[in-house]
């Protein structure tokens, strides 16, 4: 099953990211912004499968960590989801580590 955690300053993020599970995902990591502050690293190195909603995910919590006033990279990011994100033209506007 796929999830989001909060461990050591980060969010770590596992299992599949897109259409079945992202609205999901978005909900459950509502709180663990609002958890802290300053930078925050989001680890996607044990994330499975990806499609196009799994990258809209990330945009969204792009768009959050703006609202709060915080930094945001992403880490470890899968070879499928940037390929997708360069396909659609959002590699460089993601803050990929």
């Amino acid at each position: 099953m796929s999830g989001v955690v909060l461990e050591d300053g980060r969010l770590r993020v596992t299992g599949d990211l897109g259409f079945h599970n992202a609205a999901r995902l978005w909900r459950e990591s509502q709180p663990l912004f609002a958890a802290g502050g300053g930078p925050l690293e989001v680890d996607l190195s044990r994330v499975g499968r990806a499609d196009s909603a799994g990258l809209a995910l990330l945009v969204e919590w792009m768009r959050e960590a703006r609202r709060q006033g915080r930094e945001i990279r992403f880490l470890g990011m899968p070879p499928q989801m940037l390929a997708i994100a360069g396909v659609s033209g959002l590699a460089d506007l993601l803050p990929i580590a």
